[in-house]
């Protein structure tokens, strides 16, 4: 890692393909503070588990200003470098990319992701307008001052409304745009993701999820993935529990499930309060 103090260049310095770091998606300052006692290198919030802690659904329900909000209360939390899941840039036009941009940097976010989708439809933007999208991004990321990581994603492979081939062409352009990261989550297959990596020497972010999820680092980084991030799992993995545990409560009076939680002294020991136990 870098001896430096700016916060983006430690977080590019974490981007190596072939030895990827994973990257933590977190959505409260709690959550924040166990994963960095845990040992994580990087954080990053996620959009659907931050809509879904106020009560919205995932997909162009959270503002930009609730989501630099919410940025700002992870960066405050740890040391450590987050990046911003920021859907479509908060906006159709390129113009509306690059002022995220520029408000991102001056959270101090280390970077963030871009996807091309057009939230009002769920169909992806245009490739012309995807890719000038991200290339007035990468110009307003690199008029910041400190360094930024820029995320091109090709959603449109996950919403399968182009296929890998598609995906290939746009993260070759997104590559030339400026981008600094790729992304496409969600291919078909392990064949499909290997194809992906390969239509760049950027480093590439894969997600672990759905059938992913089986996949370990290990076979990531022989891939030449450079970072695994974990998107909205962990939140979705945390309401199963909440959703399971609940239905026994409410239903049968069970209160069993609590007896598998993690202890109180637990937790607070690695949020870094006291361990006292409440009576």
């Amino acid at each position: 890692m870098s001896a430096t103090n700016d916060i983006g260049t430690i977080f590019r310095d974490l981007h190596r393909p072939g030895d990827p770091f994973i990257l933590m998606n977190v959505w409260d300052q709690g959550g924040a503070k166990v994963a960095a006692a845990l040992g994580a290198q990087a954080l990053a919030t996620s959009s659907a588990a931050h809509a879904f802690t106020l009560g919205k659904p995932d997909m162009g329900h959270v503002t930009r200003d609730e989501a630099l909000t919410h940025a700002q209360d992870l960066i405050a939390a740890t040391p450590l470098p987050v990046s911003g899941d920021f859907e479509n840039g908060f906006g159709d036009s390129p113009e509306d990319v690059a002022e995220t941009i520029r408000l991102a940097g001056e959270i101090g976010l280390a970077g963030c992701s871009i996807e091309d989708i057009d939230m009002a439809t769920g169909g992806a933007y245009d490739f012309d307008l995807a890719v000038e999208r991200i290339r007035v991004a990468s110009a307003a990321a690199r008029s910041l001052g400190p360094d930024f990581v820029l995320v091109a994603r090709a959603d449109g492979i996950m919403n399968r409304v182009y296929d890998a081939d598609e995906a290939v062409r746009r993260l070759q352009a997104f590559d030339t745009a400026g981008a600094d990261c790729l992304y496409a989550p969600m291919p078909r297959s392990l064949d499909d993701l290997k194809q992906l990596i390969g239509a760049s020497t950027k480093p590439f972010n894969a997600l672990a999820a759905g059938k992913f999820a089986k996949s370990t680092r290990s076979e990531f980084a022989a891939l030449g993935v450079a970072r695994i991030s974990l998107g909205s799992s962990l939140a979705r993995v945390t309401h199963h529990i909440m959703i399971e545990t609940a239905k026994k409560i409410l239903k049968d009076g069970d209160f069993s499930d609590f007896l598998t939680a993690s202890s109180f002294d637990n937790v607070d020991a690695l949020i870094g309060g006291p361990t006292n136990e409440p009576s």
